[in-house]
């Protein structure tokens, strides 16, 4: 089966319908995550089947809890230690009109091919920002994700200051970090622990949703 057909039959269980524009740009994205980690190492996975699967449906099955939460009204997001823009750059080009998406990363290398896959795609919905997330200075974002980046208690320190009223942590993990919720402060709740099935990955993974106490 060759990507155009895996990337299918993933957004078919998803239940992800996306136009033949959009199912291009993911495959687009795939092509310069290969290409760029040639050169610049962006994820430890070389094979594109497996960034398929790994990365891009893995993303994207957040997106629907995401979209639920946001009951569709265009959202800002603020993607924390990017990377190779995951999950933001998959949730740009799949909710176009939804969600208008900041990819932060401290390394510049990592920066440089996000803003470099917004202009080839023309994601006129992606920001891409190096920094270090407490030093950004950024109006206060509605919500605030990560994936693999920190300890939750590490991710909701570092980004407090960016969370707008009302707004919401979205944490994607593994398997349930019973661990790292039992060392949140005490001022953060954990309103939701969401199991997600990706589409031909055998491994458990979940979104850890947070927001502040009172």
């Amino acid at each position: 089966m060759n990507l155009s057909d895996t990337l299918d039959q993933g957004l078919q269980a998803l239940n992800l319908p996306l136009a033949a524009t959009g199912r291009q740009q993911l495959l687009d994205y795939l092509a310069l995550l290969a290409k760029w980690n040639k050169v610049y190492n962006l994820t430890a996975v070389r094979e594109p089947e497996s960034m398929l699967r790994l990365h891009l449906l893995d993303s994207l099955a957040a997106l629907t809890p995401l979209l639920r939460h946001t009951q569709g009204q265009p959202t800002r997001v603020l993607d924390v230690g990017s990377g190779g823009g995951l999950p933001g750059v998959a949730w740009a080009i799949a909710a176009p009109d939804s969600l208008r998406i900041s990819c932060v990363d401290t390394v510049a290398k990592k920066a440089r091919f996000i803003a470099q896959v917004g202009a080839e795609l023309g994601l006129k919905n992606l920001i891409a920002e190096h920094a270090r997330v407490e030093a950004l200075d950024r109006p206060p974002f509605p919500v605030i994700t990560s994936r693999a980046f920190a300890s939750l208690a590490d991710f909701v320190q570092l980004t407090r200051s960016l969370l707008a009223p009302g707004g919401v942590w979205m944490a994607l993990k593994g398997q349930h970090p019973a661990d790292e919720i039992a060392a949140l402060p005490a001022d953060v709740e954990v309103f939701h622990v969401e199991q997600l099935q990706v589409p031909g990955l055998d491994a458990q993974r979940c979104i850890v949703w947070m927001r502040p106490r009172g």
